[in-house]
């Protein structure tokens, strides 16, 4: 009755809308029970493996391969160095304390040797002292890095960088101004690598003094006891402006031969001497050719401007007036004295005994301080020196100096050898004594020959490898400065440009 009053579109709008609620409510609880259980489900599209699928476990290798990932990525950003160097690990070490096995050999050879039980454990309290010596000598990670950044400032530095960061003496004059000077301990610490800077000269941001004084006291202060120092004809009291260092560098860079030939290029009376006017030009040459020289730019900021020679220096050379002039044999003379008296002021800073001779192996290390070798190689030639020469006398003063005279001639030597080695000659302790009293005219001690063959003697045959030593050899009597102050990188972008520019090769060229 009720539907008969209804008109018949209405009950067609009806069935419509309930048709299209039906769906939407279907829809809704579709989607609730698919949210409602999202997380078991994962989405996959391929050929084999199409659906909305159940995730499985993961396996339990993915799980080990993941965390060993995780592992070695952090392992990897460690310090371990800090890590050994911790209260942790140190605390576990005292109470699970390893094994020395150096003892332990010890102990065996004392149970088969009655005779030599007072020497075995001498030697081995000996070694103990020497291991507690090493680990309380050996610089921390923090020393390390301080160490490798004056490495590269050495290396790659401008010289008015390096001057003013090992510079440690700032001296005022009466109206206030002041100028940084270096002591011979400084110069000497800027050639050297591997020698950190103390700590207590940083006292000026971007540049290193330990002290200040005036213009008057530092005409009292002792740098060196001895006088008759080459330092102190640069000045009343030694110091080092950088002028002085600039001049230093250059004869220490540069080859007696180097010197021999311009002094004749530029001597215009032909009779051997220069006057100040020629010398300027001699210098100046010279330094130009160093790659020391090449890095320079002054700088009027800093203060860092090359004045030729301060007044001390040039008054020693060309008299008070500048009138005097200059012989070759006068300026050698100058050159050999400061390469003594800085291989001097190595020499010392080893710390001889009492009677005045440096062990073995810090010989081997002076040897090896510029060569440039890693670290590992470093390590093992001194240990082959130390293991042999462990009680000998050791390298004096005068065998030492020597030897590095011997250096002067190396390039003559080289030759020697090389006409050696090319005649299949083997080049054994007594060649290389003979080669050394032939051409360089010395007479070296068989015991310091036999520290150099020890050194180099990879193979211990007793054949020295002359091209390893004649390179390191190098390197020692220039002291590193030949090296060019560049990681290389604009060079090879030079020789690019160069060869692009090129419109046919150089062998076609006529």
């Amino acid at each position: 009755m009720f539907l008969s009053r209804i008109p018949f579109k209405h009950i067609k709008l009806f069935a419509f809308q309930r048709q299209i609620l039906i769906q939407h409510s279907s829809i809704l609880v579709r989607n609730s029970l698919v949210t409602n259980d999202f997380k078991n489900y994962e989405q996959t599209r391929g050929v084999k493996n199409f659906a909305h699928r159940k995730k499985g476990p993961q396996p339990i290798y993915a799980v080990f391969y993941q965390a060993l990932l995780i592992i070695v990525m952090y392992g990897c950003l460690l310090d371990w160095n800090w890590v050994k160097e911790s209260k942790l690990v140190t605390n576990i070490r005292n109470k699970f304390p390893s094994v020395d096995a150096a003892s332990a050999l010890a102990e065996n050879k004392k149970k088969s040797k009655k005779n030599d039980d007072n020497d075995s454990e001498q030697e081995v309290q000996e070694n103990k002292h020497e291991e507690k010596g090493k680990k309380r000598d050996r610089p921390g990670f923090r020393d390390r890095k301080i160490i490798e950044y004056e490495n590269r400032i050495r290396a790659y530095s401008t010289p008015d960088k390096i001057f003013r960061y090992f510079a440690t003496l700032k001296v005022y004059n009466e109206q206030g101004d002041s100028e940084i000077f270096m002591t011979p301990e400084d110069f000497l610490r800027s050639l050297t690598p591997g020698v950190k800077q103390p700590e207590d000269a940083l006292h000026v941001p971007g540049c290193k003094l330990d002290i200040e004084v005036q213009t008057a006291d530092a005409n009292k202060t002792v740098l060196t006891p001895n006088k008759e120092s080459i330092f102190y004809k640069l000045g009343a009291s030694g110091l080092i402006g950088f002028s002085e260092y600039m001049f230093l560098l250059t004869i220490l860079s540069a080859s007696k031969r180097h010197f021999e030939i311009a002094f004749r290029m530029f001597d215009l009376n032909g009779d051997g001497n220069v006057d100040y006017e020629e010398f300027d030009k001699v210098q100046t040459i010279i330094r130009s050719q160093t790659s020391v020289g090449m890095r320079h730019r002054d700088h009027s900021n800093t203060g860092s401007i090359y004045k030729f020679l301060g007044s001390a220096l040039s008054t020693y050379f060309f008299g008070p007036n500048l009138d005097r002039k200059l012989t070759i044999e006068k300026f050698l003379e100058f050159q050999r004295q400061l390469q003594t008296e800085i291989l001097t002021l190595e020499f010392q800073r080893k710390k001889p005994n009492a009677e005045g001779f440096i062990r073995e192996v810090d010989f081997a290390d002076l040897l090896l301080t510029y060569a440039g070798l890693s670290e590992k190689k470093h390590v093992k030639m001194l240990k082959r020196v130390k293991k042999i020469f462990k009680n000998s006398r050791g390298i004096s003063l005068d065998d030492y100096l020597l030897f590095f005279h011997f250096l002067n001639d190396i390039n003559d030597v080289d030759t020697a050898l090389t006409f050696y080695h090319i005649a299949g000659a083997s080049i054994d302790q007594a060649t290389l004594k003979h080669v050394a009293k032939t051409v360089a005219h010395l007479d070296l001690s068989d015991h310091v020959i036999d520290v150099v063959f020890t050194l180099f003697d990879e193979n211990l045959d007793g054949q020295l490898s002359n091209r390893e030593f004649v390179a390191v050899m190098k390197e020692r009597l220039h002291r590193g400065l030949e090296k060019p102050k560049d990681t290389g990188f604009v060079k090879l972008m030079d020789s690019v440009w160069k060869c692009a520019r090129l419109k046919k090769p150089v062998l076609l060229d006529v």
